[in-house]
């Protein structure tokens, strides 16, 4: 065979298996038996061995392999990928109705399109001459991770389009079908590793795997359901999704097209019905306006289309025995009620804890051991017992009584006259320093990536760690030894503690875990007080100058550093050459040498922003000369609204107080070069 020839006969053979694939993975219509499927792939990886410089991108053998990939670089998103408002509420959906026709011309006819919500994770995919060349994760809506390599493994995506000569971006949500995922957690099982809790997470944490072999073995899939295609206009929403199907991209076969609001709910009756019968996890039905004319005029908030909602299923209930009441300790002492129970499925996951929030809770509901109780998962996230079933109550069980000593080191609970909770408040408790680590590692205070609950328990538990200055005298050899860790897991972590000593006071303050200051209240001392040592020796009433710290703060300031287990660990962590200052406002590195629109100004933020989240605004805004606070008061000079800012919105408005939108806020940024 010469060159030609095996040209010709690489070309035949990618049409077959592309043909072939298309049939069996977006028509779930296979046209041959798997056996000669596999016998077509192994020729043409043969003669692309022989014959590599015909091998091309868009090759059926390039879904399977590929390069590990150490990173994944940050792609800018053309158009943003926004989030959709969503209810559980019929009542959510007609006012969603009213709110598009008063958008529209009063004369307007509106249609909508309604399709299922698949429960997965959404991806961008950009084709160049009918070629797919990038994947994009949806990440914070303005820019994601490329998963290109990853992407190329999941055979419902085509390498290249059934039309020659076109670009475009289209949109989907890739997830696991629930056999697969069973499959895979079998596979977890029987190697002695974690299972995973639901398919979402399951796909989300595959994307980012960083070998595209092991993605391939996932077997992850997508519906795709947004196409904008260069110099290509489209009438509405579905013909949107026929184009979709047209150049060979799989489309959820569950949607409709519905003249008005009584087929919407029509269709979602018959969606919530036939939900536990499909084949993959959905978790409500996306309302969206026909029209893409209409959809233009209604335009977008901050972060979502006014011309679309998802209206998401109600919680699943389910039932199951409780086996056991186990108290937790949370870093503060507080003690917290968890259900144990027979493993149950419910909204996606099998379930075998959850929360009964404390003790006058389960009073309530009269909740005891050996009852049937009723489950739900709040938001379809959380799990949590609703209620119990009183008629299939066991005989002889007992009213449950919450002890008065503490399940880890006995020490008697105390409850304060304006809590709920019971506290244990020895310092020296074991329950505690584990809850305590955790929250100084964790994303928002040191952010050490890798000591997560597994390790925080080993270390504690051997005796390596006695408080969270310890940390930083743990090496390699240290973490080497904890099970299930290798020496380059051990290294990763020492290196990570490395890194955390960069990390600013007001994180540091942050996460020593101060009862009752957060992490805006450690910014506004940290910024006051500008040291470790000047906190330590603050007054009451210096304390009580700082923006938001009423008595109880600052009470509870007085008390962690007059507390003899304070110093010695702050000493560790000074020797640890952690920033246990900061400099002044004068000395700091702003983004401007001359005075800001917000320098001087006290600066509320409220509700979610698209470009930022509200801790990376706050920062800006500090940097730029301004105050943050939590609270509204009339000391607020300005109030930066997101979207559904609610009360804080509300208060600021009946005080006077000034307030920007994200545009206007975004435009003052753009005034001094920031975007």
């Amino acid at each position: 065979m010469n060159h030609d020839q095996a040209q010709q006969r690489i070309d035949a053979l990618t049409t077959q298996l592309e043909e072939h694939s298309h049939n069996y993975h977006v028509l779930a219509s296979p046209t041959i038996a798997d056996g000669e499927f596999d016998r077509l792939l192994e020729e043409l990886v043969r003669l692309e061995g022989e014959w590599p410089d015909l091998v091309r991108p868009e090759s059926p053998t390039q879904r399977v392999g590929g390069a590990p990939t150490s990173d994944f670089p940050t792609v800018a998103h053309a158009t943003p990928m926004l989030s959709l408002d969503n209810s559980y509420s019929r009542e959510d959906v007609v006012a969603f109705d009213a709110r598009v026709h008063n958008g529209l011309d009063e004369t307007a006819t509106v249609e909508y399109v309604a399709e299922l919500k698949i429960d997965g994770v959404a991806l961008s995919l950009i084709y160049e001459d009918s070629r797919l060349v990038r994947a994009v994760t949806r990440g914070d809506g303005a820019q994601g991770d490329e998963v290109t390599n990853n992407a190329r493994t999941i055979r419902s995506v085509p390498l290249r389009l059934r039309e020659p000569g076109i670009t475009c971006e289209v949109r989907g949500e890739v997830y696991m079908a629930r056999e697969d995922f069973a499959a895979l957690n079998r596979s977890q099982q029987e190697a002695g590793r974690p299972m995973f809790a639901n398919p979402r997470n399951s796909t989300a944490g595959t994307l980012k795997l960083q070998n595209p072999q092991a993605v391939a073995r996932r077997r992850l899939r997508c519906f795709t359901y947004w196409i904008d295609r260069a110099g290509f206009a489209y009438a509405t929403h579905a013909a949107r999704l026929e184009s979709l199907r047209h150049l060979g991209f799989p489309v959820n076969p569950e949607w409709a097209h519905c003249p008005s609001l009584a087929e919407v709910f029509a269709f979602y009756g018959r969606c919530e019905a036939a939900r536990d019968d499909l084949p993959y996890e959905v978790d409500g039905v996306v309302i969206k306006v026909d029209s893409l004319a209409q959809q233009e005029q209604l335009g977008f908030t901050a972060k979502s289309p006014r011309s679309a909602m998802a209206y998401k299923f109600r919680a699943e209930q389910v039932r199951s025995r409780l086996l056991e009441i186990r108290l937790q300790v949370g870093r503060t002492g507080t003690i917290s009620p968890v259900a144990i129970l027979e493993p149950v499925r419910v909204a996606g996951s099998t379930v075998q804890r959850a929360t009964l929030h404390n003790a006058d809770e389960i009073a309530r509901k009269d909740i005891r051991v050996g009852d049937l109780v009723l489950l739900e998962k709040g938001g379809d996230v959380i799990p949590k017992v609703v209620g119990i079933v009183a008629a299939e109550r066991p005989a002889g069980t007992e009213a449950f009584r919450f002890p008065d000593s503490c399940p880890v080191c006995d020490a008697a609970l105390v409850s304060y006259a304006d809590e709920v909770a019971r506290r244990c408040v020895n310092p020296a408790c074991q329950g505690q320093l584990k809850r305590r680590i955790e929250h100084f590692c964790g994303r928002n205070a040191m952010d050490i990536e890798g000591l997560g609950t597994a390790v925080v328990e080993q270390i504690v538990d051997r005796g390596l760690v006695h408080d969270i200055g310890d940390l930083y005298s743990l090496n390699a050899a240290d973490f080497a030894e904890l099970e299930r860790l290798g020496e380059k897991s051990a290294g990763n972590l020492v290196d990570a503690l490395t890194a955390s000593r960069q990390r600013p006071f007001e994180r540091v303050l942050f996460g020593i875990g101060i009862l009752h200051v957060g992490a805006t209240v450690a910014r506004n001392l940290a910024r006051s007080f500008l040291s470790i040592d000047r906190l330590a020796a603050a007054t009451a009433e210096d304390l009580a100058e700082v923006d938001e710290i009423g008595p109880v703060i600052a009470q509870s300031v007085r008390d962690f550093f007059a507390a003899p287990a304070t110093a010695p660990v702050l000493g560790k962590l000074r020797a640890a050459g952690l920033q246990l200052s900061r400099q002044a406002p004068e000395d700091a590195a702003d983004d401007s040498t001359q005075a800001t629109f917000f320098t001087g100004k006290t600066v509320v933020l409220t509700g979610s922003m698209s470009r930022y989240s509200r801790e990376e605004a706050g920062a800006i805004v500090e940097r730029l000369g301004g105050r943050t606070s939590s609270s509204v008061s009339r000391k607020t000079d300005l109030l930066i609204a997101g979207d559904k800012a609610g009360s804080k919105l509300t208060k600021a408005e009946a005080l006077g107080v000034r307030v920007l939108g994200e545009e206007e806020f975004l435009l003052e940024l753009g005034k001094l070069g920031i975007s």
